[in-house]
């Protein structure tokens, strides 16, 4: 039976075990230049000394106006390639393989002058409204995750996951609650995030993996639920996406911040049910911090790989005591093993 330290495969990312950093904004960037700092260096890399497999760089934006904040990552520029490789790597070095989150915050944009999104809805009573995308600028923003993804590649990740969830500009395209268009983008929701999938596959090389991060259920009246999303993820994944990553939220309510996700494992149902009805690799997330549960996601079969946010936010090296908890077998660095009981007797 396969279990939280067995070993996966998907396509050519090899990953030692299925414990996942999921990205989380850091809201770190100094000079609003977008550029990682030695913040986003020790953050990542004492994960990948901590023993994650994969760690997934936080939402890193396509244009300055798709952040969520100026203190977000970037990547419209060539110059802010050279921070992100040396944080690959050094994750590299570690052990860890690297994927990053490729995004843009649409309506969400909280320090855009003039935030951008499908329908000019502000995302509530205090946010500025969004003005609409005309055809025009929504192939221009395709072309930008494109040359984003391309700058990503040559920073040297070994997997491209981009944002479709948690109310950000894919999303709003792809949620009537969001979208109001009657144009071609209106009509088909999918079509948005479809242009971005093939954007992207243009640019990475056939044996990279291709994540979309997905909300299975927006928990919102008036939203979609996990019927909806799946049929979402049925022309995502003809797109070309190799693995989902199902998370829920985004729009009035925001599951990760507590509303509705108040107990363990709530989202696993959601991914549970896109692997099982799509047949496609996929990664769960939503409290899921404590290692037995975690284990048992993957023992049970309902997710490929399992993302553990907050408890690994709180201990770098979630991943080291989570293996001699479950009495697993895992590589310790030689410099921590006796902090570690179990690594002395392997």
């Amino acid at each position: 039976m396969e279990h939280l330290f067995t070993p996966y495969k998907l396509k050519n990312l090899e990953l030692k075990n299925r414990v996942v950093m999921p990205p989380m904004c850091q809201y770190s960037v100094t000079n609003k230049d977008g550029i990682a700092t030695d913040w986003h260096y020790i953050h990542y890399v004492s994960r990948a000394i901590g023993g994650a497999s994969m760690i997934i760089i936080e939402m890193t934006d396509v244009e300055p106006d798709g952040r969520i904040t100026d203190n977000d990552l970037g990547l419209w520029s060539d110059e802010q390639i050279p921070a992100l490789k040396r944080i690959v790597d050094a994750c590299h070095h570690h052990g860890a393989k690297v994927g990053i989150q490729i995004a843009h915050a649409g309506r969400k944009a909280e320090d855009a002058a003039e935030p951008v999104a499908p329908s000019a809805i502000p995302f509530d009573e205090n946010s500025k409204t969004p003005r609409e995308l005309t055809v025009d600028e929504i192939q221009e923003m395709v072309e930008k995750f494109r040359r984003s993804v391309a700058r990503a590649i040559k920073a040297g990740v070994d997997a491209i996951e981009l944002h479709g969830a948690h109310g950000y500009l894919i999303h709003e395209f792809q949620s009537a609650y969001t979208n109001k268009r009657t144009d071609e983008y209106g009509q088909d929701l999918a079509k948005f995030g479809r242009e971005v999938i093939q954007a992207a596959k243009s640019e990475i090389p056939d044996d990279m993996p291709l994540i979309f991060r997905i909300s299975g259920k927006e928990f919102v009246d008036g939203g979609y639920g996990i019927k909806e999303s799946i049929e979402l993820a049925k022309e995502y994944k003809a797109a070309g996406v190799d693995m989902f990553h199902v998370s829920a939220g985004g729009e009035g309510q925001i599951a990760a911040h507590g509303r509705p996700g108040t107990h363990a494992a709530y989202q696993v149902p959601l991914a549970r049910e896109i692997k099982h009805t799509l047949d496609v690799p996929v990664i769960a997330v939503g409290r899921l911090d404590e290692p037995v549960l975690a284990n048992a996601v993957v023992g049970n079969e309902d997710a490929d790989l399992v993302a553990v946010g907050r408890g690994m936010l709180r201990n770098p090296y979630w991943t080291l005591e989570a293996a001699t908890k479950l009495k697993k077998e895992t590589t310790f660095p030689q410099q921590y093993v006796v902090s570690f009981p179990e690594a002395r007797k392997q």
